[in-house]
């Protein structure tokens, strides 16, 4: 490892926790916009006389050679990957400067801020107006912001520009196909189980806009209304009560 002061920055790889407050560190530590993170050293021993706590390096020496201290960033995003974090909302580029320690695969840094974002699909708002008031917590970092594409990383806000037509055309397509996917969850067909509530599971022999015919066991058949068939979408299954039958 090494220590060097660094004057013009170092780019690392590294994921953040998105919510409507903002954007925060795996360890809840918020970023604030139009000004960088300074590292702070957490890692505190008790004087024995005093009995107060006390840092365990010098304060001027953020982060420590010896230390955890630190802004976290990967040299490569493989490398986060491997380790599980692509499962994170957001991830992306950061400007690491200031005293900096260097590791085999990564870097700690004294001070840092994001140079371009990368976000979930999933976790996007769904409305347009939804997307506008949380992405302002991202917006402000004065960065560009992409989506994470099946292939490739699609540009949705770009500095000084705004949204990119690229980034909106994918979220339309992508709620297009959400709304089919629902659409077709939600319709009833012949060979779906249905969960008759205190009497065991049917099976679907016919179904139209208004009467199902439900085959319960070998031999006796149910005609039910169809609007007494339900979704339940916490359990992911159809269901009737046959008290209402």
């Amino acid at each position: 490892m090494t220590v060097p002061d660094y004057i013009s920055p170092v780019v690392g790889h590294r994921v953040w926790q998105w919510d409507d407050v903002g954007l925060k560190s795996l360890n809840g530590e918020l970023w604030s916009a139009k000004q960088p993170l300074s590292a702070v050293c957490r890692a505190a021993t008790r004087n024995s006389i005093s009995d107060l706590p006390r840092t365990a390096h010098d304060a001027a020496e953020l982060p420590g050679l010896k230390c955890t201290c630190g802004v976290y960033a990967a040299k490569n995003i493989e490398h986060l990957n491997r380790c599980g974090y692509s499962k994170f909302a957001v991830r992306g580029e950061v400007f690491m400067w200031g005293r900096m320690v260097e590791h085999e695969r990564g870097w700690r840094a004294e001070f840092a801020y994001p140079k371009s974002m990368v976000l979930l699909p999933a976790a996007i708002p769904f409305s347009l107006s939804a997307i506008d008031a949380r992405l302002k917590t991202l917006t402000a970092f004065g960065i560009d912001i992409f989506i994470r594409g099946d292939r490739e990383r699609i540009r949705l806000w770009a500095n000084g520009t705004g949204y990119d037509a690229a980034g909106m055309d994918y979220l339309i397509q992508a709620r297009r196909q959400h709304y089919l996917c629902r659409q077709s969850e939600r319709t009833l067909r012949e060979g779906d189980r249905v969960a008759l509530l205190g009497v065991g599971i049917a099976v679907v022999r016919e179904a139209d806009g208004n009467t199902v015919r439900l085959m319960l066991g070998s031999r006796r058949v149910l005609r039910v209304a169809r609007k007494n068939v339900t979704l339940n979408e916490q359990n992911r299954r159809w269901e009737c009560d046959v008290k209402k039958v």
